[in-house]
């Protein structure tokens, strides 16, 4: 009788250590970045200097030290946008994250740009969790083993929930080749809250990488996550002085399926901003308040990391004298932004699309088209280096010249344009000569009148050669016509940011205006 009740007890006692520990309630301090984009150098943002990881790391340092269970989080997207990506694919920023103790990480769509095996060589390395939910990359032995869809830390004694998830659309905004499978965005995130919650973890944050109105949406249709981490959309929440006006409320508050509050937090971009949010839970895991909720401005009254910094010079030194070589001049300045309601083209597209039409005109081509998300960065008036020209052409895209009638070029600039106007994505900006109007009064697939090219109404039944980036030759953005043209089609090798440079020293200084070159007969919200 002995022996058995000495058993019945041991089986006791392992029965109650292997339920989870109740819950308490705890105050967690979020502290996030997303789309830095290889901004490992400070920059300069309208006569501003702001960012770079060696002050990042000093306010890291600051609210570890001074603010109750802090979690260190990235939404994505930190590849690809200077020279440092060009040359280092992310492993100048790894050394960085490793250092100062990025905790999970969502990969981002521009993470797939070099494809899969560059993304698993960052994520092997990597001290932290890559993350993605609604990512099946079982089909690729190089990333398969690095990606998950979770992650459970423990902060202050309690178990704490980190989804990933990246943009529905990645299939066709980024190169993440036929290995990687997407699977449904709410479905996928649920399914990874549902573990957790049978796992016995009640507090969940969802580190997305989907945008920040996609964010608003999903989290209405959850139940069980807390907090929304975001990046993807580069949106500033909350009134900053001398910053621009945001986009929302930080933290914007959502209730979800259930009727729970949810916290939905972004971090601009570039790294101009440190997100810094602290979240009390009650003892049940739901959000009970929080305060100390604003982005701190990363300038230069933020004293940089002495070690960061050593480690961002040796970076530099190789790429230096390429990133400092003034290749033109810009006098006014070219923007990215237009400036009137009825022109949706912008003066950066405008010098860009010149540039490549520019490269392959003696082979032909009459008309270039470049896509706005293309075009990454503007020009501050003065001295234009090669480093600067990177940040506006990140993305080493080759030039392709493809061949169409009159009628299938209406039918390309109309593929993309039947969500308007609610969604101005998918846009083509021409180059010089070029023009045409979107009627958004008419019928999907009728919308583009008055088309041009080099002067000249287009006629149906004559072919014109035209230049794209290979991205859009390859369908990205969903121009599945371009993808799947038939006539002539040639990729000329040469490098979008070869083809920007010589133009700006050809053109030297250069002048970005508008043409009305893309003119809109009602401007969607979209797209102002």
């Amino acid at each position: 009788m002995k022996a058995l009740a000495t058993a019945l007890l041991v089986v006791a006692l392992l029965a109650v250590q292997s339920l989870p520990a109740l819950a308490k309630a705890i105050t967690i301090t979020i502290l996030h970045t997303n789309d830095m984009h290889a901004h490992v150098e400070p920059f300069m943002q309208r006569g501003r200097e702001m960012g770079g990881y060696a002050r990042q790391a000093t306010l890291i340092a600051r609210y570890r030290a001074t603010d109750p269970n802090p979690l260190v989080l990235c939404a994505g997207d930190t590849f690809q946008g200077t020279l440092y990506f060009n040359v280092y694919e992310g492993l100048a920023d790894l050394a960085y994250m490793n250092y100062v103790g990025f905790q999970a990480m969502s990969a981002g769509n521009h993470e797939f740009d070099h494809g899969p095996a560059v993304l698993a060589r960052f994520a092997r390395l990597a001290r932290f969790p890559l993350l993605a939910a609604n990512i099946d990359a079982s089909g690729d032995k190089d990333l398969a083993p690095w990606i998950r869809p979770y992650v459970i830390l423990e902060v202050g004694g309690e178990r704490v929930g980190v989804i990933g998830a990246v943009p529905p659309d990645l299939l066709s905004i980024s190169s993440p080749g036929p290995t990687i499978r997407i699977r449904d965005l709410v479905t996928s995130v649920q399914s990874a809250v549902d573990e957790l919650t049978r796992a016995g973890v009640d507090k969940v944050i969802f580190l997305s990488h989907i945008g920040y109105q996609l964010d608003v949406e999903v989290a209405a249709k959850l139940v069980g996550v807390d907090v929304i981490v975001g990046g993807h959309s580069h949106t500033l929440l909350g009134t900053i002085a001398g910053l621009p006006q945001p986009a929302g409320p930080y933290p914007t508050v959502v209730k979800d399926a259930a009727g729970n509050t949810v916290l939905v937090v972004q971090a601009w971009e570039w790294g101009k901003v440190l997100g810094r949010i602290k979240v009390h839970f009650d003892d049940a895991g739901h959000v009970a308040g929080w305060d100390d909720a604003l982005p701190i401005p990363v300038d230069p009254s933020v004293p940089e990391d002495p070690t960061v910094k050593s480690m961002v010079a040796a970076f530099e030194r190789p790429i230096a004298p390429v990133r400092d070589q003034v290749i033109g001049h810009s006098v006014k300045g070219v923007a990215t932004t237009r400036t009137t309601p009825r022109h949706v083209e912008n003066p950066m597209a405008n010098v860009v699309a010149d540039g490549m039409l520019a490269a392959t005109a003696k082979a032909g081509s009459v008309v270039a088209f470049i896509n706005p998300g293309g075009i990454r960065a503007a020009f501050d008036p003065g001295p234009i280096t090669y480093g600067q020209a990177v940040t506006v052409q990140p993305f080493n895209n080759t030039l392709v010249q493809i061949d169409l009638t009159g009628a299938e070029l209406k039918a390309v600039l109309e593929e993309r344009l039947g969500a308007l106007p609610q969604n101005g994505s998918g846009l083509l900006l021409p180059s010089h000569g070029t023009s045409y109007v979107i009627d958004v009064s008419r019928p999907a697939g009728e919308r583009v009148v008055g088309l041009k090219v080099a002067g000249k109404p287009v006629e149906s039944g004559v072919v014109y050669r035209i230049t794209v980036p290979n991205f859009l030759a390859d369908g990205g953005d969903a121009h599945l016509l371009l993808k799947n043209a038939a006539r002539h089609r040639y990729d000329t090798g040469v490098l979008d940011i070869e083809a920007f440079v010589a133009f700006l020293k050809a053109n030297d200084p250069v002048d970005g205006r508008l043409e009305g070159r893309v003119e809109i007969t009602q401007a969607p919200a979209a797209v102002r």
